[in-house]
């Protein structure tokens, strides 16, 4: 198996340029870059006199909320899904072997 090439990407975050060298495509890479600009700007819209560095770690903040918050529920979603799985599977066998009640 061969290992993907890296490759370097240029991104502006926060007005500075920032090469980025990576596995994944330069597309994914920009729009990763554009999600912590963005949230970094919306954090210092709300406050104008935050020091980039700060408004940089409260991005960071956020963004690990958000992405905890969505794994809590996708966790949660998986098992739904399991327990529903297995209540079909036991359905289905109580229906296709009703002598092993």
């Amino acid at each position: 198996m061969s290992e993907a090439r890296k490759q370097s990407v240029t991104v502006r975050i926060s007005g500075q340029e920032h090469v980025i060298r990576s596995n994944a495509d330069p597309d994914y890479t920009r729009r990763c870059a554009t999600l912590v600009d963005d949230r970094i700007q919306e954090i210092r819209g709300q406050a104008v006199r935050l020091d980039e560095h700060k408004a940089a770690i409260l991005a960071a903040l956020s963004i690990t909320d958000q992405f905890l918050q969505a794994r809590d529920e996708l966790d949660a979603l998986r098992r739904e899904v399991a327990s529903r799985a297995r209540n079909l599977v036991s359905r289905i066998d109580s229906e296709l072997n009703p002598e092993s009640d």
